[in-house]
């Protein structure tokens, strides 16, 4: 009987395990799923062995016509191999472009600019090489291919290829720039090996990140500078998140980068009580967030007329976020090259203050600054105006000439609008 009995146990306790299993499997696939999973084409899912080594070039095909940024000869989809930079151990693999600019290589080869787009959505249809760009950035990148350079376009990790995108994460961002230069410069002997990371927003994140990273984990790069537009300096969730004061519960521009923080918040706390956070109509939102990109879902949230006071308990948020505090981050505020940060006095999705607190911190970490405000203007309006001193800075970094830097003349941490 008592034979029979422990029988009976093991079987149920083999069904259990079965059961469990497949309720592991499914909350994972789910996870996936809700973290915007999917819904790309077959070059973007990699079944073969993964590289030992990151910024390892796996495959590529050419740019449609109608995602080529004009002032480009030529177009390739990029799949390169680099490491996960949520656990910092294991290779993932990561999508993106690579465009040469017209005519001939000059002796030595293209110098290449690498480019960290800023915040498209989560969800992997919005990665940019698969869904194209902003007529902004188009317009932005086409300069620099006029200007000689040839462009680098990483997706991030997580966008466009398997995986949730950890949003403003530093370290994947600086990964995944870092690698892209690596997979494109050890394949096309076409490209300088001389290069310089550019950003925009979320991407002026992403480059004051591999600025920072650079040292430790791509030493082999000959990195000559980075140039940071709309950058945010997140020392906490308050200084991302801004005071709810500020908007006093009108229009915010800020409302779906939000929706997008809380989104990447449950990558790491599925269990968050999402009732605790938003309201029921910011629920509503918050869900169109998981399958949208970022121009959609801010047309829909002004739709909706959301308001951090109709979208979100008092306080909630901050308090969801501040346990990733760490992971917005930069390692260090030293970078080894100079850096161009340009700053809108205007803009009120990263406002001026914070991005000239990161500026003079920087300074006082070591690191030679060139910082330009534009008085008139707004996050969206700088990166292109920003052109007229941001292409002189990158020729004298790429010629080897000194630079001097304006740590000394910084304009006030509070600029007049």
């Amino acid at each position: 009987m008592m034979r029979r009995s422990l029988s009976l146990v093991g079987a149920a306790l083999t069904v259990l395990g079965a059961v469990m299993e497949a309720h592991a499997v499914s909350h994972l696939e789910a996870t996936a799923q809700l973290q915007g999973d999917g819904r790309t084409p077959a070059f973007y899912s990699w079944n073969g062995p993964v590289p030992a080594a990151p910024g390892k070039l796996l495959r590529s095909e050419p740019v449609e016509l109608p995602l080529l940024i004009p002032g480009a000869a030529r177009g390739l989809r990029i799949l390169y191999s680099s490491t996960d930079g949520v656990g910092d151990k294991a290779r993932t693999v990561v999508s993106g472009d690579l465009f040469f600019p017209a005519g001939e290589a000059p002796a030595g080869g293209w110098p290449l600019v690498a480019w960290a787009h800023g915040t498209v959505g989560l969800d992997d249809i919005c990665a940019p090489s698969l869904q194209g760009r902003s007529f902004r950035d188009v317009t932005y990148l086409s300069h620099w291919l006029s200007a000689g350079y040839a462009l680098v376009a990483t997706d991030y990790q997580g966008l466009g290829t398997p995986g949730p995108h950890p949003y403003l994460n530093a370290r994947p961002e600086a990964y995944s720039l870092l690698d892209a230069i690596r997979a494109v410069q050890g394949r096309f002997h076409e490209l300088a090996q001389k290069v310089v990371i550019v950003g925009q927003s979320q991407g002026g994140h992403a480059a004051f990140a591999a600025a920072t990273y650079k040292a430790a984990y791509a030493p082999e790069l000959d990195l000559r500078g980075t140039v940071a537009t709309g950058t945010p300096y997140i020392s906490a969730p308050e200084s991302l998140l801004g005071s709810d004061a500020q908007w006093q519960g009108g229009e915010d521009d800020t409302i779906y980068y939000r929706l997008y923080l809380l989104l990447m918040a449950q990558q790491t706390g599925p269990e968050i009580d999402l009732s605790t956070v938003l309201t029921p109509l910011g629920r509503q939102l918050f869900e169109q967030a998981r399958a949208v990109c970022n121009t959609r879902l801010e047309f829909d949230t002004e739709g909706a007329q959301l308001t951090r006071a109709n979208a979100f308990r008092p306080g909630a948020l901050v308090r969801t976020l501040r346990a990733l505090g760490p992971r917005f981050a930069y390692p260090t505020l030293k970078a080894g090259q100079p850096v161009f940060l340009g700053i809108g006095a205007r803009d009120e999705e990263v406002p001026a203050a914070g991005q000239l607190q990161l500026a003079k911190l920087a300074c006082a970490a070591g690191t030679t600054m060139e910082v330009h405000l534009y008085p008139e203007a707004t996050h969206g309006q700088t990166v292109n105006l920003s052109l007229q001193d941001s292409l002189p800075f990158v020729r004298r970094v790429m010629a080897g000439e000194p630079v001097a830097g304006n740590c000394d003349a910084l304009p006030p941490t509070n600029p007049p609008k």
